[in-house]
């Protein structure tokens, strides 16, 4: 606020009169005071300008417009090309594709079905990603894809083709895939497909966990209502593009009272990595528990009425009913003794694990390919498919078990077990189970499942 000339005037007079009062009245008297400067300066303040009374002024200018057709023209001559990204549905063929992609050129089409690398976008997996780059007239400028490379795990294959002076030209480089941990549970509800289903495991984890426990648990017979399983595997990524689900790194079943547990360890001295239990043993069974992964058992090793004969006689194996063509599995290493036709057995192939035991596979649809005498085959490989031939009255798998060339109740058996860790292997494989039991309980489903363990 400003002061005019004779408030500065008046404020001088009122401060001498102020300095000659006593000390007790020269407060009331300076607010008296105040209070009469800010009243006349107030008073004597000059007001703002009413806005109704000033003039308006109004200011036009004309605007040039754009000419939009000479930038379309530009556009078009420039020829762009667009990125286009999509995956393979199925049912796709790579022509479908690339017209979904926009791309019209016959002779990118005719370069890939004979180049011998582009070839392999023909039939690519479902769920696989291209990337294009595309003329505006619809021309193929560049393409790219991962191809799955499932042998070796840290590892992919780009496939990348480019528009040249000549045609096209193709070339694979190598890439790094980055591994990733996931975590899944689930329960048994009705069948353990379902659950796995439900807990939105891939297949190929489903199926590894069907291999790693096959010396352990029948998965038809063993699992019911209630049980659980908890699972961790490793996922492998091309920066933000899923490529595939890696190897199981740590899975446990808890089911009717049981726990069994199988954590993967890489051993030194050139040894491969393989499954143990906790304590440190390898989970490997010199023999599977059922040479199907999914059956149910219809006749166990005992007395019964022959189904076909009518005869009360002895059942020397165990058979599986399952549907035709089922793929049957050797449950253990060994060599081929027989495989061919036996009378009531039909179609048999009989396997040698040695000097003592061996075991049959009877009523076979057809043998698997190659299984011929001497071949040798390794446990859980197919050496043939379930069938309904010789004496038999519906689809299922007749087993043996045969110790010294004598039929043998394998539930009855004690066989030989497996190599365990060695002592110098064992602190390290220990800080792992501890890891993997962390990530289990952060899983569990109740707190009692903890206090358990």
């Amino acid at each position: 606020m400003r002061l005019t000339d004779k408030s500065r005037i008046a404020v001088s007079h009122l401060w001498r009169k102020l300095c000659l009062l006593p000390t007790s009245r020269k407060v009331s008297f300076a607010a008296a005071g105040l209070s009469l400067i800010a009243f006349g300066a107030a008073g004597v303040a000059p007001l703002a300008p009413d806005a109704a009374d000033l003039p308006v002024v109004t200011i036009t200018e004309e605007l040039a417009l754009p000419d939009l057709s000479t930038q379309i023209s530009a556009l078009r001559n420039a020829s762009t090309p667009f990125i286009v990204e999509e995956r393979v549905r199925p049912g796709d063929s790579l022509w479908s594709l690339l017209n979904r992609m926009g791309v019209n050129d016959p002779g990118a089409a005719n370069f890939i079905r004979k180049d011998a690398h582009a070839r392999t976008l023909v039939s690519l997996r479902s769920g696989a990603r291209l990337q294009a780059s595309i003329s505006p007239e619809g021309k193929l400028l560049s393409m790219q894809t991962l191809l799955d490379s499932p042998r070796n795990q840290n590892n992919a294959t780009n496939l990348i083709l480019e528009k040249t002076a000549d045609g096209f030209s193709s070339k694979l480089t190598q890439v790094t895939l980055e591994p990733r941990v996931e975590m899944r549970s689930g329960e048994i509800r009705s069948s353990f497909f379902v659950a796995t289903d439900m807990a939105q495991l891939p297949d190929t984890v489903t199926e590894q966990l069907l291999e790693i426990f096959a010396g352990d648990i029948d998965f038809a017979a063993d699992l019911r209502k209630g049980d659980y399983f908890q699972v961790i595997y490793q996922s492998l990524w091309h920066g933000s593009e899923f490529v595939r689900s890696g190897r199981v790194l740590a899975a446990e079943f808890h089911y009717n009272g049981n726990h069994r547990q199988a954590i993967w360890f890489g051993t030194g001295e050139g040894r491969r990595g393989d499954y143990y239990d906790a304590s440190g043993n390898a989970l490997k069974k010199t023999f599977l528990k059922s040479p199907l992964p999914m059956s149910r058992i219809t006749s166990g090793f005992a007395m019964r009425m022959h189904p076909v004969s009518g005869e009360w006689t002895q059942h020397k194996g165990i058979d599986f009913a399952a549907p035709e063509g089922t793929p049957i599995r050797a449950t253990a290493d060994g060599v081929i003794d027989f495989s061919g036709v036996q009378s009531g057995y039909g179609n048999v192939v009989i396997v040698k694990h040695g000097p003592v035991y061996s075991t049959l596979y009877a009523h076979m649809s057809r043998i698997g390919t190659g299984m011929r005498l001497g071949r040798r085959v390794a446990q859980g490989e197919v050496i043939g498919y379930v069938g309904s031939t010789g004496w038999s009255s519906g689809p299922h798998l007749h087993y043996e078990f045969r110790v010294n060339n004598e039929a043998r109740d394998p539930g009855t058996i004690t066989l030989p077990q497996t190599v365990a860790l060695s002592a110098a292997e064992l602190p390290h494989f220990r800080k792992r189970v501890a890891n993997i039991n962390h990530r289990f309980a952060m899983m569990a489903p109740n707190p009692v499942t903890l206090a358990s363990r």
